[in-house]
C-alpha cells in the first residue's frame, strides 16, 4: 500500500477524460436509493411512535414531558445550527468561493445525514426482533456528529474538489465513521462525549490524507484566488461565532441526563473562553506590528472546544478546562504560523482551511487528556456511584478499573488515527479516477466553475446632499 500510494502521489494527475458522472444523476439516484432503504429499514422508536400514549400509560409515566424529545431537542437544535450555519460560514473566507463553501456544505450535510442514520442504525440501533432501525432524537444528533467529521475533512480540500467528488468523499467517510465509532465506543468501551477522537481526529486526518493523495503541484496557478477579502472574512467570522456559542451543546448533547451533561457544558464553556485570550496573545506576538491575524481569530479560538471534548463529562475541574484552552490556543495558533506552511512545502499536504491546527492537533490532545483523566479517576473524586455512572462500568465492564479505562481511551485514539489516515489514503486513490470532474489547477477556489453568478454591481456615485452620516451637515 505504501509503494502504491507513493507512486500515485508522485506521478502526474490523470488526464481529462470525456466520461463524467454528473451531479444531477448522483443526486437523483442517491435520493431514490435512500427512499427505498428507509422504506425497508427505518422506523420510529418507542417515544416517537403513535403508540407512545399506550406505552406511557403502561409505564405509569405521568406526563409527555418525560418524552426524550423535550430533553434532547434543544441540544439537537444547537448542533444542527453548527452543522449548517457554523461550518458553512466558517469556510466562506475565500474571496471567490463563498457560494460553494455554503452551498456544498449544505449539499453534503443533507446527503450525509441520511446515510449516517442508516449506517449508525445498522451498527447501533438495529432491533433484533424485526430487523428495523428505530430512530429517535438522539439518532438525529448522532447523524449530525457523523456529518461533522466529513465537513471537517471538506475543510482540507476546500476549493479543489468537484461536488461529485465531495459526495463520494462523504459516502466513504460516513461509512468509515460508523465502523470506527462502533469499535471505539462499543468494542473498546472508550468514552468520547464531545468526539475529540471519533469526530475531530478521524475527520481531520481523513481529510488531510485525501489532500495528500490529491496533491496539486501546479496549484499556484490559482494562487490569486486562494485568499480572503474584507467582507469574506467578516462572513467567516459569523461561522466562528455560531460554532463558539453552541460548542457547549455539541460536547454535551448525548451525555447522560443530569450531572454529566451539566459538567460537559461547563468544561467546554471555560475551555473556549480561555482559548480566545491565548489565541489573541499569540496572534499579536507573532506579527512585528503587533496586529491580529483574522485567520487565527476565526479558527484557533475554537480549538479548546475540540480538545476538551473527550473529557468534557469527566471531573476535569474548572481550572483544568482553563488549562486545556490555554494550551490549545497557543498550539493551534503556532500551527497556522509554522506547521501549515511546513506541511505544504515538505509533506505535500495542501490544507486549505488549516484543519490540522483546529481539529487534528486539538483532537489528539483531547484524546490524550481523556486517557490521563480517566486513568487518574478515583472514588474519592467521583464517588462510587459517580465513577460507575460516568464511565459506564456496568454489564460486561463492571470489573473495569480507572487505570484500565485510561488504556482503553488511548486505544480509541489509535483506532481513530488509523481509520482517518488509512481510509483517507484509500478514498484519495478512488478520487483520483478521472470520472468525477475535478477542477483544473487554474480554476480552483472559483465559484464560476459550478454556479450561476450575479453580474458585478455597478459602482454608484455617492449623493452627498442627503447623506445622513455626513459630518458638519447643514441643518
Amino acid at each position: 500500500l505504501g509503494c502504491c500510494t507513493t507512486y500515485l502521489q508522485c506521478c502526474d494527475r490523470p488526464k481529462n477524460t470525456n466520461v463524467r458522472i454528473s451531479l444531477p444523476a448522483v443526486c437523483f439516484v442517491w435520493q431514490i436509493a435512500m427512499i427505498i432503504l428507509f422504506g425497508i429499514f427505518i422506523r420510529y422508536d418507542q417515544e416517537s411512535d403513535a403508540h407512545w400514549i399506550e406505552y406511557r400509560k403502561s409505564q405509569n409515566i405521568s406526563s409527555d414531558i418525560e418524552n426524550d424529545f423535550y430533553f434532547r431537542y434543544p441540544s439537537f437544535q444547537d448542533v444542527h445550527v453548527m452543522i449548517f450555519v457554523g461550518f458553512g460560514f466558517l469556510m466562506t473566507f475565500l474571496k471567490r468561493y463563498s457560494f460553494s463553501a455554503v452551498g456544498f456544505n449544505f449539499l453534503i450535510a443533507a446527503f450525509g445525514l441520511q446515510w449516517a442514520l442508516l449506517m449508525q442504525g445498522w451498527f447501533q440501533s438495529l432491533d433484533p426482533m424485526d430487523g428495523k432501525i428505530k430512530i429517535s432524537m438522539e439518532s438525529l444528533i448522532n447523524a449530525d456528529f457523523c456529518v461533522a467529521s466529513c465537513l471537517i475533512a471538506y475543510g482540507a480540500v476546500l476549493g479543489k474538489l468537484s461536488p461529485v467528488q465531495l459526495m463520494v468523499m462523504t459516502l466513504f467517510g460516513i461509512t468509515l465513521y460508523a465502523v470506527e465509532e462502533f469499535i471505539i465506543l462499543n468494542l473498546i468501551h472508550a468514552r468520547d462525549a464531545g468526539g475529540s477522537m471519533v469526530i475531530h481526529t478521524f475527520g481531520a486526518y481523513y481529510g488531510l490524507s485525501i489532500s495528500w493523495m490529491l496533491y496539486r503541484p501546479n496549484l499556484d496557478q490559482s494562487k490569486r484566488l486562494n485568499g480572503s477579502v474584507y467582507h469574506s472574512d467578516v462572513f467567516a467570522m459569523i461561522g466562528t461565532l455560531f460554532l463558539w456559542m453552541f460548542w457547549p451543546s455539541f460536547n454535551s448533547a448525548i451525555t447522560d441526563h443530569g450531572d454529566g451533561q451539566h459538567r460537559a457544558a461547563i468544561n467546554t464553556y471555560l475551555a473556549l473562553a480561555s482559548t480566545v485570550l491565548t489565541t489573541v496573545a499569540i496572534s499579536s506576538l507573532s506579527q512585528k506590528t503587533g496586529k491580529l491575524d483574522m485567520v487565527h481569530i476565526q479558527n484557533s479560538t475554537l480549538a479548546g472546544g475540540v480538545a476538551v471534548g473527550t473529557a468534557a463529562e469527566f471531573m476535569l475541574m474548572p481550572y483544568g478546562s482553563l488549562i486545556i484552552g490555554f494550551c490549545c490556543g497557543i498550539i493551534s495558533t503556532l500551527g497556522y504560523i509554522y506547521i501549515t506552511p511546513f506541511m505544504e512545502k515538505y509533506l505535500k499536504i495542501q490544507d486549505t482551511c488549516g484543519i490540522h491546527n483546529l481539529h487534528a492537533m486539538p483532537g489528539v490532545i483531547g484524546g490524550i487528556v481523556g486517557a490521563i483523566t480517566a486513568a487518574a479517576a478515583s472514588e474519592r473524586v467521583y464517588g462510587k456511584e459517580g465513577l460507575i455512572n460516568t464511565f459506564d462500568f456496568t454489564g460486561e465492564w463492571k470489573d473495569m478499573v480507572p487505570s484500565r479505562q485510561g488504556g482503553h481511551q488511548a486505544a480509541g485514539l489509535c483506532v481513530a488515527l488509523c481509520f482517518g489516515v488509512g481510509g483517507g489514503i484509500i478514498v484519495g486513490c478512488i478520487l483520483r479516477i478521472p470520472v468525477w470532474g475535478d477542477a483544473p489547477d487554474d480554476n480552483c477556489f472559483d465559484d464560476e466553475l459550478y454556479w450561476e453568478l450575479p453580474e458585478e454591481e455597478e459602482s454608484i456615485p455617492p449623493i452627498l446632499e442627503d447623506n445622513n452620516h455626513m459630518r458638519n451637515r447643514d441643518v
